[in-house]
């Protein structure tokens, strides 16, 4: 299917949105579109005074809180887009599989995945039935947005990442039940990865046909993977997800954390944005990835907490490897950490901009 004509992408793309021109690497652009990881957070003061104790989960199945949060670091940052207030294990969780967001530790499942019978929890994601509060969400954020020419990204977790939180029953630095499953069961690794996809493309289709105009698969910790395992057993299923939004004709971006190995891989799952972590240099990461594709990325974002001649020198070794290719979309290298000064990033908003700035 096609969207349909008043879907806000096609106004925004009319108007020269900046972040959906890099995605397609239009030179047209007016600037090197911004927006941050994580931009809407801990660090910003107005995300805590309206936050709220609890879950995360709770947060998000409130739609009026979700779309001020989703806001906040628009008005304050200046940002080319914002990107959906919401969870990786959202759909999870909303299909009753049994997972919760652990205030200071992440995702959480009393019941990790371990057999066959485990499958029988993962039932097809209805959007409109399971998750009707991230729609009323992404209609609310977007009615305001598209005014201001600024896309809304949706977003989901790629099969891996949510797999190994539904596996391990909590984050892990080494993933092993989920390599030992991978290695020792690949049936059972490959029927569950399949029904993530399926979840995962149920879950950006309703985003993006709500009003989202654009997507990012977040595979995070498939870093964990060599290159023929990541091949093997993760990037079918990453390209079953991009392929199964192909249809929509929005840009998609792919981003994992430590997947310098991986790159030209996760580049052929089929999205048309690949994003960097900071430990891949651009100029590295073009040589990898090639012309054909935009990139996205890739500030430290630890120098971010540096005194500012660090953070903005650091801004400037980013744009200049990234060169004169229109399809470069400036972001951190991962998300915002909640120490950050917000000033900081407002001034690494104003300077890609006024040093990009094409109208000059």
């Amino acid at each position: 299917m096609t969207l349909p004509a008043d879907h806000p992408s096609h106004a925004l793309r009319a108007a020269g949105s900046p972040m959906l021109a890099a995605c397609r690497g239009d030179g047209g652009r007016r600037h090197t579109p911004v927006w941050f990881m994580r931009q809407a957070g801990r660090s910003l003061p107005e995300y805590r005074a309206v936050r709220g104790s609890g879950s995360i989960l709770d947060a998000i199945a409130d739609p009026a809180l979700s779309a001020e949060i989703t806001l906040q670091p628009v008005r304050r940052y200046g940002v080319d887009a914002a990107i959906l207030y919401s969870d990786i294990v959202v759909p999870a969780a909303a299909i009753g599989f049994g997972v919760d967001v652990a205030p200071g530790t992440g995702p959480v499942v009393a019941e990790p995945f371990r057999t066959e019978a485990d499958l029988d929890r993962l039932v097809p994601l209805d959007p409109k039935t399971h998750t009707p509060y991230v729609l009323e969400t992404v209609r609310r954020v977007v009615a305001e947005l598209t005014p201001m020419g600024v896309p809304l990204i949706g977003f989901a977790g790629a099969p891996f990442t949510v797999a190994s939180y539904l596996i391990e029953g909590r984050p892990s630095r080494t993933y092993e039940h989920t390599k030992a499953m991978i290695h020792s069961r690949p049936d059972l690794w490959h029927e569950l990865a399949d029904r993530l996809a399926d979840l995962a493309i149920a879950s950006l289709r309703s985003q993006i046909l709500a009003g989202a105009s654009l997507l990012q698969l977040f595979d995070s910790w498939a870093g964990a993977l060599s290159p023929p395992d990541y091949e093997r057993f993760v990037l079918p299923h990453s390209a079953k997800v991009f392929a199964g939004v192909a249809d929509l004709e929005v840009p998609r971006i792919h981003f994992g954390v430590g997947t310098g190995e991986l790159l030209t891989l996760m580049r052929d799952a089929g999205a048309d944005v690949v994003g960097v972590d900071w430990r891949v240099p651009l100029d590295v990461a073009r040589t990898r990835i090639g012309e054909r594709h935009a990139l996205q990325g890739n500030l430290d974002p630890a120098l971010c907490l540096a005194d500012w001649p660090v953070a903005e020198e650091a801004t400037r070794d980013v744009l200049r490897r990234a060169g004169d290719h229109p399809g470069h979309i400036f972001n951190l290298g991962h998300g915002v950490l909640p120490e950050t000064d917000p000033a900081v990033l407002e001034r690494v908003v104003d300077l890609v901009h006024r040093e990009t700035d094409r109208s000059r």
